[in-house]
C-alpha cells in the first residue's frame, strides 16, 4: 500500500506564517537589488567596463536556474524544504558579499575581478533558485485553495519591499563611495538578510515523516527517472509551456518601454523613471484585485485564478497593442493610462499564475512537489533572462530594418502582444487544480496526521 504524502498539511498556514514566510522573500530581493542596480551601476560608471559585463553576470544569475528541477527533488527526497530555504539564502548571501568584493578587486586586478564576479552570481543564482523553489512549494502545501492568490500578493510585494527598502538605505551608507565601503554594505545586507530568512522560517514547516511516492520503506526513484515523470504528466508540461510563454512576452517589454517613451515621445529620464514607477503601481493594484476576489468575495466565478491568469495575459497584449498604435498616433495618445493599464493587467496575470502554480504543485502526486515546481522556476527563470535580452535584440533589429524608430518599437510590442495571446489560448486550456479529486483513502489516510509546528 502507498504512504500517504507527509507533505500535505491538515491545517493551513496562519496569515501571520504566511507574512514570515513572506520576510523569506524580502531578504531575498535585498540582496539581488544590490546585485542588478548598484553593482551594475558601479561597473559601468566606476570601473568604466561595457555594459555587457555585468549583463552578462545576471544572465549568468538566470542561466542557473535551469537546475531548479534537481534542487526541487532534492526537497522532496527529504520531505522538508526548510533546511533548502535556509542552505539557498546562505549561498545567496555568500555571492551577494562576494560580488562587491570582486567589484572592488576589480578596480586593481581586472581579470581577478571579473574571475571572482562571476563565482558570485553563481552562487546567486543557486541560492535565490534553491531558496525560493523550496519556498513556493512550502506555501503550495500549506496554503489552502482560496488563499492563494492573497499569499502569492504577500509574498511579491514582500519582495518588492526588499527592494525598496535595501536601494535607498544602501545607498545613503556607500557615500562617499569607494570599494571598501561597497564591501562593508554589501556585507552587512547579506548578513542581516541570512540572519532574517532564518528567523523567518524557523519553526513554520511542520515536523513530518520524508515523503515517498512508492511503496512504503522503499527507496526514492533516481531524478531522472522522476523528471520524466512529471514531464510526461499533460497538465504539468502545459503548465510549463505557458509559464516560459506568458514570462517571456512579460520581459521582454520591460528594457525597451522607456526607451520607447523618450525617443517616440520625447519624455526625460525624470519623466520616464516616473512612467515606470506608474506601470509598477498598475502591477500593485492588480495584485490586490485579484488577491481580494480570490478570497471568496468574487464567487465561484470571479474568484477564479484561470480566469484571472487568462484575463490578465489578454489584457497584457491589448495594452501592449494600444502602446504600439499610440506611438503612430502621437503626443496626444494617452500613454501615462495604458503603461498604467500594462501594469494593472500583468499584476493579475503574476499573482494569479504564482496562485494556480501553488495548486497545481501537488495535483500530479504529493512526492514529485518540489520537482514539478522547480520544472516551472526553471522555465520562469530561462524566459525572464531571455525575455529583457530578446526584447533590446529585436528592436536594434527592427531598426535595422525601419529608419523610424516608431516603426521598430510598433513591430517589437506588437509581437509581444501575440506573445501574451498565445499565453491566453494556453491558460484556458490549463486544468485547474480545485477539478482535481483526492481519492477517498488518501482523504482518510490525510486526517491521520497531526500538524506540529516546531519553535
Amino acid at each position: 500500500m502507498a504512504a500517504p504524502a507527509s507533505s500535505s498539511f491538515t491545517s493551513s498556514f496562519s496569515w501571520a506564517q504566511i507574512v514570515r514566510l513572506g520576510l523569506v522573500q524580502t531578504a531575498l530581493g535585498s540582496v539581488v537589488v544590490l546585485m542588478t542596480s548598484t553593482i551594475n551601476r558601479v561597473m559601468v560608471v566606476e570601473l568604466a567596463l561595457p555594459a555587457i559585463v555585468p549583463g552578462a553576470l545576471v544572465a549568468l544569475h538566470y542561466a542557473v536556474q535551469v537546475l531548479r528541477p534537481r534542487w526541487g527533488y532534492g526537497s522532496d527526497v527529504g520531505g522538508r524544504r526548510t533546511p533548502w530555504i535556509v542552505g539557498g539564502m546562505a549561498a545567496l548571501a555568500l555571492g551577494g558579499f562576494l560580488a562587491a568584493a570582486a567589484t572592488a578587486l576589480a578596480e586593481t586586478n581586472l581579470p581577478a575581478g571579473l574571475s571572482l564576479a562571476i563565482l558570485a552570481f553563481f552562487s546567486v543564482g543557486i541560492g535565490a533558485g534553491a531558496a525560493g523553489t523550496s519556498l513556493l512549494v512550502l506555501l503550495a502545501t500549506g496554503v489552502e485553495d482560496r488563499r492563494r492568490g492573497a499569499a502569492a500578493t504577500i509574498v511579491w510585494v514582500m519582495m518588492i519591499a526588499g527592494f525598496a527598502v535595501t536601494a535607498p538605505l544602501a545607498g545613503h551608507f556607500l557615500d562617499p563611495f569607494s570599494g571598501a565601503r561597497l564591501v562593508a554594505v554589501s556585507g552587512t545586507v547579506s548578513l542581516a538578510a541570512f540572519a532574517l530568512a532564518c528567523l523567518a522560517v524557523r519553526g513554520v514547516e511542520p515536523t513530518v515523516a520524508p515523503v515517498r511516492s512508492e511503496t512504503a520503506g522503499s527507496a526514492k526513484a533516481p531524478f531522472r527517472a522522476v523528471l520524466a515523470k512529471v514531464w510526461s504528466e499533460p497538465a504539468s508540461r502545459r503548465f510549463t509551456v505557458f509559464i516560459f510563454v506568458a514570462m517571456l512576452a512579460y520581459s521582454a517589454q520591460e528594457l525597451i518601454l522607456e526607451p520607447f517613451a523618450g525617443l517616440v515621445f520625447a519624455m526625460t529620464p525624470g519623466t520616464t523613471t516616473k512612467l515606470a514607477g506608474l506601470q509598477h503601481g498598475g502591477v500593485l493594484a492588480g495584485m490586490l484585485l485579484v488577491a481580494g476576489l480570490t478570497m471568496g468575495v468574487g464567487g465561484p466565478w470571479l474568484g477564479s485564478l484561470k480566469l484571472w491568469t487568462a484575463l490578465g495575459c489578454a489584457g497584457s497584449g491589448a495594452m501592449l497593442v494600444g502602446i504600439a498604435a499610440g506611438g503612430l498616433v502621437g503626443p496626444e495618445f494617452p500613454l501615462r493610462a495604458v503603461v498604467f493599464g500594462l501594469g494593472l493587467f500583468n499584476g493579475v496575470f503574476a499573482v494569479a499564475a504564482i496562485g494556480s502554480m501553488m495548486g497545481l504543485a501537488g495535483a500530479g502526486g504529493e512526492a514529485e512537489r518540489g520537482t514539478r515546481m522547480g520544472v516551472w522556476g526553471a522555465a520562469q527563470g530561462v524566459a525572464f533572462g531571455a525575455g529583457g535580452f530578446l526584447g533590446t535584440v529585436a528592436v536594434d533589429l527592427a531598426r535595422l530594418v525601419t529608419p523610424e524608430a516608431v516603426h521598430a518599437y510598433a513591430a517589437v510590442f506588437l509581437a509581444e502582444a501575440l506573445l501574451f495571446v498565445l499565453a491566453t489560448l494556453i491558460a484556458l486550456r490549463i486544468e485547474h487544480a480545485g477539478a482535481t479529486r483526492v481519492p477517498r483513502v488518501q482523504r482518510r489516510a490525510a486526517l491521520d496526521l497531526r500538524f506540529e509546528p516546531r519553535f
